[in-house]
This record gives C-alpha cells, sequence and structure tokens, in this order.
C-alpha cells in the first residue's frame, strides 16, 4: 500500500500527461489531435482503446460521454489490461470477449442500471454527501468535483445536477463520467474500482496482478459513440473549487448564479465545468 503515498504533485502530473488515448486502438476509432477524444465513425464494434501509459495505483482513468448512436444495443465498456497495447498483432474487435479472453484482462458493461457491485458480503456503506470534496476508495482521495458531470446551464439544468448527485442518471447517458483505478492490497495484489458520476462502483474485480503494468481499456461499443479523457487533478482542492461547492450548496438553481455579486470568472466557473 505505500505506493499509494505518491505525492500529490507528482500525481497531478503524471494524470496530465496520461489523460489521453494510446495511439493504438480498434479500427473503427478517430482519435482527435490531442488524442483526448476517441469517436467510432463506423458500426458498432473495433471500437477499443487504451490509456496512453499504464496507471499508477490510485490513479483514475475519467472519460465522459460525450455523443450517443441510436440503433444499437449495448454501451460503453471500461476496465483494465495487462497487455502493453504496443505489443498486440491485432487490435480484437471487442473487449468482451476478445480482449477477456486472451487472459490479464478485467472488462465490464457499463448499464443503464449500473450501480455498486456488493461482492463477498460486504455491506454498502453510505455514500458522502456531494459537497465532500474527496471521494475515499481505501487509501485513495479522488476530488470529487470533476468526477461529477455537468449538465449545460438552463430551465432545467438544476434537476440534472441533482440526478448527477444522486447517481439516478443512467450511467449510459450523455455527460455521464466513468473512470476506473486500481487499489492494491495487503497481499501484493490489487482490487478494480469503477467510478460512475462521482460514485465507487467497486471492488468489479479483485487480486489483479501488480507485477506487471495496467492500462485503462474504454471500449466505446454500439450506443456508445464518442467520449472524451477527462484529466484529474490530485492534491488540495483549489479556492475556487472550495468557493463553488459552497455556492452550489445554497442555490436552488443554477441560473441564480448570475444574480449573485460575485466576479465573471468564477461565475461562468461555477455555471460551466
Amino acid at each position: 500500500q505505500g505506493q499509494l503515498k505518491i505525492a500529490p504533485a507528482a500525481m497531478a502530473a503524471r494524470c496530465r500527461l496520461a489523460a489521453r488515448f494510446h495511439h493504438v486502438h480498434g479500427t473503427n476509432i478517430r482519435l482527435d489531435a490531442s488524442r483526448t477524444q476517441a469517436t467510432r465513425v463506423e458500426s458498432f464494434a473495433n471500437g477499443l482503446c487504451f490509456s496512453q501509459e499504464p496507471l499508477a495505483p490510485g490513479q483514475i482513468f475519467l472519460v465522459e460521454i460525450e455523443e450517443k448512436e441510436l440503433g444499437w444495443c449495448g454501451h460503453l465498456r471500461v476496465g483494465l489490461t495487462a497487455h502493453d497495447p504496443q505489443n498486440l498483432e491485432v487490435v480484437p474487435e471487442y473487449s468482451l470477449p476478445d480482449l477477456v479472453n486472451m487472459g490479464d484482462t478485467w472488462v465490464f458493461a457499463i448499464t443503464r442500471s449500473h450501480n455498486r457491485v456488493v461482492v463477498d458480503g460486504e455491506e454498502v456503506q453510505a455514500r458522502g454527501p456531494p459537497w465532500e470534496p474527496f471521494l475515499l476508495i481505501e487509501q485513495v482521495r479522488i476530488p470529487r468535483d470533476t468526477l461529477v458531470g455537468r449538465s449545460r446551464p438552463g430551465r432545467y439544468s438544476h434537476i440534472l445536477d441533482d440526478l448527477f448527485k444522486m447517481n439516478v442518471l443512467p450511467a449510459t447517458a450523455r455527460r455521464s463520467r466513468i473512470g476506473v483505478l486500481y487499489a492494491p492490497q495487503p497481499d501484493g495484489t490489487a482490487d478494480m474500482h469503477i467510478v460512475i458520476n462521482g460514485e465507487d462502483m467497486g471492488p468489479s474485480a479483485r487480486h489483479l496482478p501488480m507485477t506487471r503494468p495496467l492500462y485503462a481499456v474504454v471500449d466505446v461499443f454500439a450506443s456508445t459513440k464518442s467520449v472524451r479523457v477527462i484529466p484529474v487533478e490530485y492534491g488540495f482542492p483549489s479556492l475556487q473549487t472550495l468557493c463553488r461547492l459552497v455556492i452550489q450548496k445554497h442555490i436552488v438553481h443554477r441560473l441564480a448564479i448570475d444574480g449573485l455579486d460575485l466576479p465573471p470568472l468564477l461565475k461562468n466557473f461555477c455555471q460551466h465545468e
């Protein structure tokens, strides 16, 4: 577990560098110039993507669903693999079952009703209020603010924001944010956790090997057409973020921010991102 004790500044720098997709990907995927957006341009398959680098312990690889495509059955799939994408002779057509059948790969399909996974008779712990600045997963502290998607300002935006906070918006909806990470265990293995809209769903898989690098897997499958990597800043929340959390806690509708006596830059930050 000592590997989790990475300095916040070092983790932040690592996350900024790793917050993009690997240049090796499925044949139907097109990446933008920054390699942060992955779009499936044809069919419903061959949409496999990987993180640019293997993840550090406790480092989350987070994506937001940007575009959907009606007419297909099935949704985004995420997980981890110990296979270096650079060494794949051919990128598999599917993460499930093709990549998983290669071994040392753990991938789960995200469903509309996907919720916390209870294993080994564990009790589900109550989730902290959305105003808490960090999501705690064992020894891992992740800034919660980035983990939750935000609706665009409008007449009903406050309702959508509440749905995100309560995690009742379908996990496969546009603007949902889904991440994957692994947390080391005392026996030298790791547990994989999936985080959906700020809520820990895991552990979804146990006893992952810590002796090999683990890459994030994102399968832009079927009705999910485009996703974007969201960089996560580890460390202490900024003063700007703390101000936004306090403001959001005391208003009913985000449009009410327009009437507050606040600097324009802070208003924009509170309303948009």
